[in-house]
């Protein structure tokens, strides 16, 4: 048999969830308001009855004191239960419905009292201040028990005081208008707590809905693990409200937009300045895993909406990615050469031997001479018109590339490019991509033909790439430069669009343009413009008429 549970032992404490802490607490607060400001009012309330008791017993002692026959009476008549100040004394009480009403001589002795054997008698308590001429309110004890008080003067017609005139009003009616009161207040606090209760319990609703029924201890955990999650993973993150102001960045948002703490609280425009980055984030361009460039990164971004209207969008580093896809292409296009010139050569191999074998030795030279010469002059071409040897190189590949495709890659007779780039890489990159997109424009085209022309002007560097290929249409000249904005269908291993736009982005970073025209006889010719791109003035070698060529020749 499974051994007996446990007791489940009672715990007492608040509850877990936020709803009902909330209800509880506020239910609390509106209970203990509740209670404080029925103490509050019930405290001087007290003292206000008694106030008003005490006035009263003064106000019946002053109208008594002032009938002119009671000041006669006690002066002219001996104090006698049946006499006319006990009269006249016992009227006014039962008129006013005071509890007594004591009229006495200047030496305390009694000429009227509630009960008759008291008359004659010496007052229980001092009536040294009345008789001193001062008007009295008091709450005090005598012979009939706990009562406000108010104590006059008595005079004569000729102002002196003869004695004086005490009043009280019986202490257990102000005790019992208090006690009547009461239920009536609470009453009243009651409703305003079952009001406040309401409010609390539609509070806490909202408050439920809004965090989902979570307890204190979720939501803390959740705080801590967002925080760790949003700086521990590799993928910027940045949040915005419904105005579109940023509102959270994690730090790889910092690293791949190159923008600080002080873009928290700013609209994307501000924080980062029109482009197609903003208008990505801002969610003016939408789709999935969209293509932008910030400064030199490739990134690939991702906008979910949050039902408070804001958006919460996530941008991938794909810089690496994308120029690995681009080695790659380089490699499989040097690939497909090398494997075209190993068929070439075996074929040149097999005609060399058959040469020989016919004895045609003179003929086999010749052959020789013409396959190494042709190699010899296309790099000595490159070289003599281009001295850095990293764009050299790129067009001797690039040259075989195109042979291989069975197109032709030219050097302008124009161009001459000294050894003193400030940046040849980028501009490496820049003539890589315009060079491969001129060849996919002209492949299986006839007489595919791209064109490459370097030249300088002082400090400046002017590229021009030119191909024989279909063109593009004058509205779509602007376009191509988007990022992301492609009519090719996209490789496998990366995406389209990016090429013209880091073009465009280098260009403009070494403070340059990028333009695009069509050519004459067909095709389209990239002009770039780069004008501090030498570290000093190049002085060109003078051309021959028959060697220069200039921009109009070229775009009509």
């Amino acid at each position: 048999m499974s051994p007996t549970p446990p007791a489940r032992r009672l715990r007492l404490g608040l509850p877990r969830r936020m709803f009902s802490q909330v209800l509880l607490m506020q239910v609390a607060i509106a209970a203990g308001v509740a209670v404080l400001a029925t103490g509050l009012f019930l405290a001087p309330l007290g003292n206000q009855l008694d106030d008003q008791a005490m006035r009263r017993a003064l106000a019946i002692a002053q109208t008594t004191a002032v009938e002119p026959q009671i000041a006669e009476d006690v002066v002219n008549t001996p104090p006698t239960a049946d006499g006319p100040v006990q009269r006249e004394a016992e009227r006014i009480r039962k008129a006013t419905q005071a509890e007594y009403i004591v009229v006495m001589d200047w030496r305390g002795v009694r000429w009227s009292h509630p009960t008759p054997a008291e008359v004659g008698r010496t007052v229980s308590t001092d009536p040294g201040q009345a008789l001193a001429g001062q008007e009295v309110m008091q709450i005090d004890s005598g012979t009939l028990g706990r009562t406000a008080r108010g104590k006059v003067p008595l005079r004569d017609s000729d102002g002196d005081i003869v004695g004086a005139v005490s009043v009280g009003i019986a202490y257990d009616s102000v005790r019992a208008r208090l006690i009547h009161a009461i239920p009536e207040l609470l009453a009243y606090a009651g409703g305003a707590l079952a009001v406040g209760a309401l409010a609390a319990w539609l509070i806490s609703r909202r408050v439920q809905r809004q965090t989902r029924d979570l307890a204190f201890s979720d939501i803390s955990a959740l705080l801590a693990e967002r925080e760790a999650m949003l700086h521990g993973i590799r993928e910027a993150v940045v949040a915005l409200d419904r105005r579109g102001r940023i509102r959270l960045l994690n730090d790889e948002a910092h690293r791949l937009l190159g923008i600080g703490d002080e873009a928290v609280g700013r609209s994307l425009d501000e924080a980062l300045g029109e482009g197609r980055t903003t208008d990505v984030l801002a969610g003016r361009v939408t789709g999935t895993d969209l293509l932008t460039v910030r400064g030199q990164r490739v990134l690939v971004a991702n906008r979910m909406p949050t039902d408070d209207g804001g958006a919460v969008a996530t941008l991938r580093d794909r810089t690496e990615l994308e120029q690995l896809g681009r080695e790659l292409d380089s490699t499989r296009g040097l690939i497909d050469a090398l494997r075209a010139q190993d068929h070439e050569h075996a074929n040149r191999m097999h005609t060399l031997l058959g040469l020989l074998e016919l004895e045609m030795y003179d003929d086999a030279m010749e052959f020789v001479g013409e396959v190494v010469g042709d190699h010899r002059a296309t790099a000595e071409q490159v070289t003599e018109k281009i001295q850095d040897p990293l764009l050299a190189a790129l067009l001797v590949g690039k040259a075989t590339v195109a042979a291989e495709r069975g197109g032709a890659l030219l050097v302008s007779d124009g161009t001459w490019l000294p050894d003193s780039l400030i940046d040849p890489r980028g501009i490496v990159t820049i003539v890589g991509n315009l060079v491969d997109n001129a060849l996919d424009a002209v492949a299986g085209t006839a007489h595919a033909r791209v064109e490459v022309e370097l030249r300088t002007e002082g400090r400046a560097v002017v590229l021009r790439v030119r191909d024989t290929g279909p063109g593009i249409p004058a509205a779509q000249r602007e376009l191509i430069f988007t990022e992301g904005w492609s009519t090719k269908e996209a490789p496998a291993h990366r995406e389209r669009g990016i090429g013209l736009s880091l073009v465009r982005r280098l260009a403009e970073r070494q403070g340059g343009t990028v333009g695009v025209d069509q050519a004459r006889g067909g095709g389209a010719v990239f002009t770039v413009v780069l004008p501090e791109a030498l570290t000093e003035p190049a002085v060109e070698p003078a051309l021959t008429g028959s060697t220069a060529r200039t921009a109009e020749e070229e775009t009509r």
